[in-house]
């Protein structure tokens, strides 16, 4: 019998070796695995938080930009008016003197100078640029 039990001993050794050993094993694959869930999930965490922020970034420097450009873009309109105005103000001051240089010319016609014609025609050209100055000023504002 003691030799029965000699035999035995041995084997439940190796047996709970084997028990202890592959449970290690196991206990070791289950810490890897879950460090590298645990690592995933940090770079997933990591890469929206960092997404995050460069979107809001991009955000506020569109915003910004887009808020000098609308600046930029009324200042430009507003000169545009201006000087457009100045150089209707011009024109419709020749216009006038035209009128006047034209009645001048209507009343000291003679049969034998034509001018006043030319002259007619020319106000004409200039009063259908005015009103085309106009109707741009219009659509302008």
């Amino acid at each position: 019998m003691n030799t029965e039990y000699q035999t035995s001993l041995p084997q439940s050794r190796e047996q709970r070796r084997r028990k202890t050993g592959s449970g290690r094993i196991v206990f070791f694959v289950l810490l890897w695995m879950l460090l590298i869930a645990a690592g995933a999930g940090g770079t997933m965490w990591y890469t929206e938080q960092a997404r995050i922020a460069v979107t809001s970034d991009l955000e506020r420097q569109t915003s910004a930009q887009i808020a000098a450009l609308q600046s930029a873009y009324d200042q430009r309109l507003a000169q545009v008016e201006q000087d457009f105005e100045a150089e209707l103000t011009t024109l419709s001051g020749k216009v006038d003197q035209l009128n006047e240089l034209l009645t001048f010319t209507k009343d000291n016609a003679t049969d034998r100078t034509d001018n006043s014609n030319k002259l007619y025609s020319q106000i004409n050209e200039v009063k259908k640029q005015l009103d085309e100055l106009k109707k741009s000023l219009d659509v302008l504002k």
